[in-house]
């Protein structure tokens, strides 16, 4: 298989956003991404579109550290603004009805569409990614094999869907569970060598019929393409903050990984357990983890212990007070819920809309109605 890894400065980062389109006035979904990336262009990463109309991806280019990361993303939301598009941050619409979608007709959408028909036809999933630079496969595997023991935590973490349509489903985190429907979207299993994971992904690309392992929807993969390993177990986010958080903290768990850290494995399927309890509950979630179950806030205290002073060498250890403070006051999905409590779908829409806006230096399109 042909690979970049080595290509970039080692564990170099980069950070995927995937960003809900909206009406400016009632922050219903807006099917506008196919007009707005054909008027949108930035030489710093990328804008582009997705799976869905109401949909729109930025990222950025290869940076050192986080908060590099989140000043592009922060630029990339302003010039969204700029061009007049509306957008907020979360996993899903909170109250975007059942099928009320549009795709974007390009050739892989189009693809994927005829493959998995109703299960693309329900809502639009919003996710960030988080890649980190690999000097060379056997490095790219070793991280894997240990980065997907985090898994349920930073999906905890990065908890920010619990509405949809027009409801509350019960889950922290309903796009997971959504998006778990999809055909190779799963915890993959631990990998002996580059060459065990080049047979095996040769194997889901034959029986699936698919072109390349871009197809392999997993929580976390290597990416030969880009010479990365990346996680993608998180919501999209309103505040930028905590995108910037989620990163510096992968980032320094990816080096820590790297320098032979977390050497204990849990069974693949346990992993799978603890990401089911991790999306229900969020922060409230008791998962596996080093021998028994644990209550997430814990296991956050030891990921930022393992974490920090790797952080520190990458210029990530501020970010991670954004990590310290959902662990104390909650995260996206307990704010949605108090949102919701105080104003009800309305007033959960404007503050969803708020606190996406306050990561840029444009203002909210609408104001709380509650």
């Amino acid at each position: 298989m042909e690979h970049h890894f080595g290509e970039a400065p080692d564990f170099a980062l980069g950070i995927e956003e995937e960003l809900l389109l909206v009406d400016e006035t009632d922050l219903r979904p807006a099917n506008i991404a196919s007009d707005l990336v054909a008027r949108v262009s930035t030489d710093d990463g990328s804008i582009m579109n997705d799976l869905y109309e109401a949909l729109i991806e930025t990222s950025t280019p290869v940076v050192s550290s986080a908060p590099e990361g989140i000043e592009y993303l922060a630029r990339h939301r302003e010039q969204l603004r700029e061009a007049g598009a509306a957008f907020i941050g979360g996993g899903l619409h909170p109250d975007a009805a059942f099928g009320d979608v549009v795709h974007v007709p390009l050739e892989r959408y189009e693809r994927i569409h005829d493959e998995m028909r109703g299960l693309v036809l329900r809502t639009p999933t919003a996710a960030v990614h988080v890649h980190v630079g690999m000097p060379d496969p056997e490095t790219a595997i070793a991280v894997f094999n240990r980065l997907r023991a985090h898994l349920p935590l930073l999906q905890a973490l990065a908890a920010h869907s619990p509405f949809w349509h027009g409801r509350d489903s019960g889950m922290a985190s309903a796009r997971a569970l959504t998006f778990r429907a999809f055909p190779r979207s799963t915890i993959p299993p631990p990998f002996d060598d580059w060459t065990d994971y080049e047979t095996l992904v040769a194997w889901c690309v034959e029986a699936a019929e698919v072109e390349d392992y871009t197809y392999l929807w997993w929580d976390i993969r290597p990416s030969p393409n880009l010479g990365t390993v990346e996680v993608r177990a998180m919501d999209g986010q309103a505040r930028l903050a905590t995108v910037g958080g989620l990163a510096a903290l992968i980032h320094g768990l990816a080096v820590a990984c790297a320098d032979g850290n977390e050497e204990r494995m849990p069974p693949t399927e346990a992993l799978k357990e603890s990401s089911f309890r991790a999306a229900r509950d969020g922060l409230d979630a008791t998962i596996w983890w080093r021998g028994e179950m644990r209550p997430i806030r814990e296991v956050a205290t030891d990921a930022l212990e393992l974490a920090r002073p790797y952080a520190r060498d990458l210029d990530g250890e501020d970010a991670l007070e954004e990590i310290e403070r959902i662990v104390r006051e909650g995260g996206g999905a307990d704010r949605m819920r108090e949102a919701h409590a105080a104003g009800g779908m309305p007033g959960l829409l404007a503050r969803l809309a708020d606190e996406t806006y306050g990561s840029t230096q444009t203002t909210s399109p609408i104001r709380s109605q509650s």
